[in-house]
């Protein structure tokens, strides 16, 4: 066989699909993490599900407030199962395979709810400041029509966004190589199998990253810098508690959300030398927000657990019948 066939034959084979490796150095022991990742996900699924079908059943929970709570549960369910349906396959039937258009889609999804959660935490905090800064002008700004318009801009700027970094991906020249080190396809592991520049490919996301997520960062504590300050002119120390414990929960989330990025982006730096590190804290980053968001907000906001035990109660009369 001529060079020129082997190298037409390897090129067909690489174009048809990728090989998810797992996670590296431990693909022996590996499935001992799917019942752990199984369970979280689970939780994940039915605890935004519960939040969601409670927003709607319950009329006082009818607020911009809780319209955005409702949103961000339906994109962590979505960003959770864009990419665990696929990891538990690999861990527990060794479906390692994965087709270059279910691969660059897994890519697209995966940045485009990223990217959306943090704009719907944006959302979430000028709704806020709103509400504790201007709360006489704050039923006329903030509507229902002012949340659809807000949600439609979000999905529009990450939809329209993000459509390059596949696009740039599914450019470059793999060669013979198509096992990426990874549970999922992410952009820089099916980059890193080209053998051409990459060099736009990072470049882009790098600027995406910034552009999105760093202003996004950016306003969000922009506006709880501002909340803090009107809070802290408060004469009320019931009001001013009030206005905190409102707070709380997104902040906390927000914190959680911003510092995980920043952490998984500080590791991809040492991942020549610990490839673990980075591809596990990607696959976990994916999974444990959604099923801690709807953990926090149920214990910090007591509208909505009382939302949650009428529902209960509801279904177990429901059921008694």
């Amino acid at each position: 066989m001529d060079t020129s066939t082997s190298f037409t034959n390897n090129s067909s084979f690489q174009n048809s699909h990728f090989i998810l490796m797992g996670l590296p150095g431990i693909h022996k022991w590996q499935h001992w993490l799917s019942l752990p990742l199984a369970l979280l996900y689970l939780l994940a699924l039915g605890a935004n599900l519960l939040i969601v079908i409670t927003i709607q059943h319950e009329p006082t929970l009818h607020e911009p407030m809780y319209h955005f709570l409702g949103i961000l549960s339906v994109v962590d369910t979505s960003l959770a199962t864009t990419i665990m349906p696929k990891i538990l396959a690999i861990f527990w039937f060794d479906a390692k395979a994965i087709t270059l258009p279910e691969c660059f889609a897994q890519i697209y999804t995966i940045h485009c709810f990223c990217f959306m959660e943090s704009g719907i935490f944006l959302c979430m905090a000028v709704d806020r400041y709103i509400a504790i800064c201007h709360p006489l002008q704050y039923p006329s700004i903030v509507t229902e029509a002012s949340v659809i318009k807000a949600t439609a801009f979000m999905v529009l700027r990450n939809g329209l966004l993000t459509i390059p970094v596949p696009i740039l991906a599914a450019q470059r020249h793999c060669c013979s190589r198509n096992e990426i080190q990874h549970c999922l396809c992410s952009n820089l592991g099916v980059v890193s199998l080209a053998c051409d520049d990459i060099t736009v490919n990072k470049f882009y996301q790098l600027i995406l990253a910034w552009v999105l997520v760093g202003s996004d960062m950016a306003l969000v504590f922009s506006s709880y810098a501002l909340i803090l300050r009107s809070v802290m002119k408060l004469h009320s120390g019931e009001a001013m508690s009030k206005a905190l414990s409102t707070c709380s929960s997104h902040l906390i989330l927000i914190l959680f959300f911003y510092s995980r990025i920043i952490v998984l982006s500080i590791t991809h730096l040492a991942e020549k030398k610990i490839p673990l590190i980075p591809v596990l804290l990607n696959v976990l980053h994916n999974v444990i927000h959604p099923a801690l968001n709807p953990m926090v907000y149920a214990l910090r906001m007591q509208e909505l657990r009382l939302g949650f035990q009428r529902l209960l109660r509801l279904g177990g009369d429901m059921a008694a019948k």
